[in-house]
């Protein structure tokens, strides 16, 4: 296994830091597609028993980020194109309704998320840049006084995080999200509500084609043609 993990400080429970460090290495393609992870390594490099990584990679299991691999072991799960695809749609469901719901409020979204995701927006923080578009959304998410449109949501957010990770590395221009973004704000605080779901189904449409586009470009056979360099957006 080529990554390269930080030892952990002392505390009582890793797994909850465990999940979420090897989380982040599997969204930001240090573990790729199909890489083999073993509980010795990954116990020796973060500096913890193996109880805990065992109980991680459960964990990631349970969400479908790993695998069964060949023989034995576990191995970082494969992308799929069409399942992502698939997933964006769900996704574009509870949005539109959370959307709808916080223009009928007339919600507020914090402008500092807007603000701070475009300034990171151009950086070169994947996690960071993924975590904004997150808080955007889940911004939205709480205005519309539904917790469970959240509590569906994030059972999806786990797997577009990762694909959002894959396809922000191939992407040269990324503030153009943030335009969306604060066009979307702007209706739902107006009380808007046609404009607020017609904006957030375009902007998560778009992100579906882009997505479905550039992932099978990138698995797409080694030789295959690529396409030239653009704007995207997978938010």
């Amino acid at each position: 296994m080529r990554l390269l993990l930080d030892k952990l400080p002392t505390r009582s429970d890793f797994v909850e830091t465990v999940y979420g460090v090897l989380l982040d290495a599997i969204t930001d393609g240090s573990l790729a597609p199909g890489e083999r992870l073993t509980q010795e390594e990954i116990a020796e490099q973060l500096h913890v028993s193996r109880s805990p990584v065992l109980q991680a990679l459960r964990l990631l299991k349970k969400d479908g980020l790993i695998e069964d691999a060949p023989g034995r072991g576990v191995q970082v799960a494969a992308l799929d194109a069409q399942r992502m695809g698939q997933l964006y749609e769900v996704r574009g469901a509870l949005d539109a309704l959370a959307a709808r719901l916080a223009a009928q409020n007339r919600a507020v979204i914090d402008p500092e998320l807007i603000a701070q995701g475009r300034r990171i927006a151009d950086g070169d923080d994947l996690k960071a840049i993924i975590d904004a578009d997150m808080a955007f959304h889940g911004a939205i998410y709480a205005a519309s006084g539904n917790p469970l449109i959240a509590e569906s949501a994030n059972r999806h957010w786990v797997h577009l995080r990762r694909v959002m990770g894959a396809v922000h590395r191939a992407s040269v221009h990324r503030s153009t999200i943030w335009d969306e973004h604060q066009a979307i704000a702007d209706a739902i605080a107006q009380g808007d509500a046609e404009r607020a779901v017609l904006l957030i189904d375009l902007h998560v449409r778009r992100a579906r084609t882009n997505v479905v586009q550039r992932l099978g470009e990138l698995l797409a056979p080694v030789g295959s043609a690529p396409q030239p360099a653009q704007a995207l957006n997978a938010a």
